[in-house]
């Protein structure tokens, strides 16, 4: 038999990338789109410069993916200058080497994040946050690089790619990180830098204030052969750039062959995702790839086929990617959140979605992965979904998430032993918020003694489903199945429409290969 896992999917390298691209504008405190939108400027200007079909492929990878290393060390970051998102949106509007500005930036985020300090204790907050803004280039920064090469080399990228993406913070005149200076860098880094702060300083007003921003940085910040390409080619390559629709146009302009990955690659790839999403906090660390597990073992003790525990790992490898949206201040927190904190962490399995809303292959991931946070009885979060809206993988991925969630360390609380943990998804049940044969897998799946599950959950159905499904296969007339469950014939007329639809069939005969198939007539 051929290798399942090296069948190809309908999913490209340049979709995932840049999706992924969506969650790195998020973690920079950038509009979604922001890096596609470099990214159609850098290949623009690439190609205008007459870089090879390497060099324009790194060029394109390295404007989408520049920070896919920014959540390293972001815990540190907040608990100098509080909003590190908010920090880094300002940051991108000024020359890195203008020091008196990067100071006062410093300096004005370092008191933000003191507000309500006693003079004295501001005092002593901003020069203990100045004590340790040397790390900012001994650690800070060269980790964001390293952090990125790894995940370059993971998902699958060149050695040319993986050495580009490591000269992230490098400058024209040698004074960024690395210390590389003028042709020592990276071709592909230099157009993906130059056209990073020309869209930056093009959304705040247009070709002129691009192309004021990009002399005052010649010989600085940038090539100055490349400033001087793009300004007497500023107009060409922003023509289009407000109405042509970014995604579209991001996938077609693409250099070289296009890669589609097979089933292994995503697997790697969306392992590599739950990584960047986790590194955001120390309290997080293997946190998705624990619910990913976890959540696939019990949707095989349901009984679910194959393909959906496949859906089910993916969704929960990225179902916290969305967290790289929001403050790292916020989820460092060790007493309550405000309103406007909850409000915050609310949106993340929104942003989750966002980042995975295309294309189709990965908009079925995100579907399931934004919806790990509802609840049955309609409490949980974002979209407040009751029981009926919450097919069989969702309510699995919850109670995965709950309970991994609860045995980990938070900065509000300490980690609940395993027997805690069973015992507060217990409750949850209870209260009618998750799901009892669920909880009862996932518990089984994390090692504890649980009651068996009922049936075998396969496909969705329910266990009166099943019934019905094992004496329609058995030949029974649907009056003969209404009799024999004491229900009535326009009750079973509606389970056998389910039926079918739920296992995809239209037939009597194919509804009973399928229940000899998944072993439902004992």
């Amino acid at each position: 038999m051929p290798d399942s896992s090296v069948r190809p999917t309908d999913l490209r390298l340049a979709e995932l990338m840049a999706a992924l691209s969506i969650a790195t504008d998020l973690g920079m405190g950038q509009p979604m789109e922001f890096a596609m939108s470099t990214c159609i400027i850098a290949v623009r200007l690439g190609e205008a410069a007459g870089l090879s079909d390497t060099e324009l492929r790194d060029a394109y990878y390295e404007a989408l993916l520049r920070y896919i290393g920014c959540n390293a060390d972001t815990y540190w970051a907040a608990s100098i200058f509080g909003d590190e998102l908010a920090l880094r949106a300002d940051f991108a509007k000024i020359d890195s080497g203008d020091n008196l500005r990067v100071l006062r930036l410093m300096l004005h985020y370092m008191r933000e994040a003191n507000a309500g300090a006693n003079p004295l204790q501001m005092v002593q907050a901003v020069a203990q946050g100045f004590a340790q803004a040397p790390q900012l280039a001994t650690s800070f920064f060269p980790g964001h690089c390293e952090v990125a090469q790894r995940l370059a080399t993971r998902l699958g990228f060149p050695q040319s790619f993986v050495q580009t993406v490591g000269q992230i913070y490098a400058r024209w005149d040698g004074k960024g990180i690395p210390a590389l200076k003028g042709e020592a860098i990276s071709t592909a880094m230099l157009v993906a830098a130059l056209a990073q702060d020309a869209v930056t300083f093009y959304h705040l007003g247009g070709v002129e204030a691009a192309t004021a921003m990009a002399r005052q940085r010649r010989g600085g910040a940038h090539s100055p052969r490349l400033v001087d390409l793009f300004c007497a080619r500023a107009e060409q390559l922003f023509a289009g750039f407000d109405t042509e629709p970014t995604w579209q146009t991001v996938l077609a302009i693409e250099p070289g062959p296009q890669r589609t990955l097979n089933e292994t690659e995503l697997d790697n790839a969306c392992e590599a995702m739950a990584d960047f999403a986790d590194i955001k906090s120390p309290y997080f660390l293997h946190h998705s790839r624990r619910v990913a597990d976890l959540a696939a073992s019990a949707a095989q003790r349901c009984g679910l086929p194959a393909g959906d525990v496949k859906l089910i790992r993916r969704a929960g490898y990225l179902h916290d990617i969305g967290k790289v949206g929001i403050s790292a201040g916020v989820w460092s927190k060790t007493e309550p959140l405000n309103d406007r904190e909850w409000e915050k962490v609310r949106l993340h399995p929104y942003y989750t979605e966002r980042v995975l809303a295309r294309p189709s292959e990965l908009a079925r991931i995100g579907a399931l992965a934004a919806l790990h946070h509802e609840r049955l009885d309609g409490s949980g979060y974002f979209r407040g979904l009751t029981a009926t809206s919450l097919p069989l993988a969702t309510r699995i991925l919850a109670a995965a998430n709950t309970y991994c969630a609860l045995t980990e360390l938070r900065p509000h609380r300490p980690a609940r032993s395993a027997d805690e943990a069973a015992g507060e998804l217990k409750h949850e049940v209870r209260a009618g918020r998750l799901d009892g044969d669920i909880v009862n897998a996932v518990l089984a799946a994390a090692g504890h003694r649980a009651p068996p599950v009922k049936h075998a959950i396969v496909a969705g159905l329910s266990e009166r489903e099943v019934e019905v499904l094992r004496l329609l296969a058995r030949g029974h007339t649907m009056k003969e199945i209404a009799a024999e469950l004491i229900i009535s014939f326009k009750t079973v007329d509606r389970h056998i429409q389910n039926i079918y639809t739920k296992i995809n069939v239209s037939t009597r005969a194919a509804a009973t290969l399928f229940a000899m198939e998944n072993n439902l007539l004992a």
